[in-house]
């Protein structure tokens, strides 16, 4: 299969940069549109010059797209613009959803905790959660994909295995996440200036945040009951990268060395999830830029507790490269394809 067509709507923003970067190195997929509404008009280079040099057609107005001339779609777009995007593309297309309009399963819950009514119900009922190392067959036969959250995805990956093997309990998991500023956006926030953000870390959405049913609904699927866990993000002075830590309770006479063998079995043979050797701590450095996720387990000194740690790079685990994983996959391509970046370090 050769030269596979791709559009990327809202190519402008952080995400949709970093989907440019992976697919540049792509065998088979090529870009053929790009949309930027506020910056449409102008060459990726004068947006990103990091993607100066590349052969890519200038950013346009959704409006203005042929999508009767592309085969697959990422849509990068924010929250609550997509549904009704999606809706209105030819059913033909195989399509990636980077934002969570897709994500809750629930629309009644879609609409509790994003503040209206979902605008596509009958598509959420085709949308396949793309947790890829979770859901991967049916990724293969979906047409519509919502690509999990960031913090999701460093929370699931150690968790649901976790719950499934019945080697913790779902009752008590607390999650305390910390990300680079990256994963707020692009848009200009009075939050996200430098001297809001340098020399400091801070708590946000305490109590509140968007991402916790998302990790609940994957948590109390995998428990076989509904889980409610404690989840704080931490905004850091870094621009990328992901770090959980994560504290749960065990089940019987489970021990941190009992987690990290049934992690690594669940995982063995994963391109992108490690677990690593006893005592080594994750760090969002050892993933940067990759499309790595890397995770160990600790014996809590509290009795009966452990703390599991999961690290990802939030712009490509946490999106675009899983998004690019999730999209391989839909088109019968090995789900490395494009993907074969090893950390930048330091």
């Amino acid at each position: 299969m050769d030269n596979i067509k791709v559009a990327i709507l809202g190519a402008s923003g952080y995400t949709g940069a970093e989907l440019v970067r992976l697919l540049a190195m792509h065998p088979t997929f090529r870009i053929t549109a790009m949309t930027g509404d506020r910056k449409a008009g102008q060459p990726m280079a004068a947006v990103f010059p990091h993607l100066g040099g590349l052969d890519l057609p200038d950013l346009v107005a959704i409006d203005r797209v042929n999508f009767a001339a592309v085969d697959a779609v990422f849509c990068a777009l924010p929250h609550g613009t997509t549904q009704e995007v999606i809706a209105a593309l030819p059913s033909t297309l195989k399509v990636v959803d980077l934002s969570a309009d897709f994500r809750l399963s629930e629309v009644k819950t879609y609409a509790q905790w994003y503040g209206h009514e979902h605008k596509a119900p009958q598509l959420q009922k085709e949308a396949v959660y793309g947790l890829v190392e979770l859901a991967r067959e049916r990724v293969k036969s979906a047409r519509l994909v919502a690509n999990p959250g960031c913090y999701p995805t460093a929370a699931q990956l150690p968790l649901v295995p976790l719950l499934e093997a019945g080697a913790i309990l779902p009752e008590d998991i607390i999650i305390d996440a910390k990300s680079g500023v990256s994963g707020a956006g692009r848009s200009a926030k009075e939050g996200n200036l430098y001297c809001e953000v340098a020399e400091g870390i801070h708590p946000y959405g305490i109590a509140s945040h968007r991402h916790a049913p998302e990790i609940e609904q994957g948590l109390s699927r995998a428990a076989g009951k509904a889980v409610v866990a404690n989840f704080t993000p931490h905004l850091m002075p870094m621009s990328r990268g992901i770090l959980a830590t994560i504290y749960v309770k065990l089940r019987g006479r489970h021990k941190a060395a009992d987690l990290r063998a049934l992690l690594a079995k669940r995982y063995a043979g994963e391109p992108f999830v490690r677990v690593l050797p006893e005592g080594v701590a994750p760090a969002t450095r050892f993933v940067s830029g990759s499309n790595h996720c890397l995770i160990n387990a600790f014996d809590d000194r509290v009795e009966g507790r452990a703390i599991v740690v999961s690290t990802i790079d939030n712009l490509v685990k946490g999106a675009s490269g899983q998004a690019l994983q999730n999209m391989n996959l839909m088109f019968g391509l090995p789900e490395t394809a494009g993907l074969g970046q090893q950390p930048l370090f330091p």
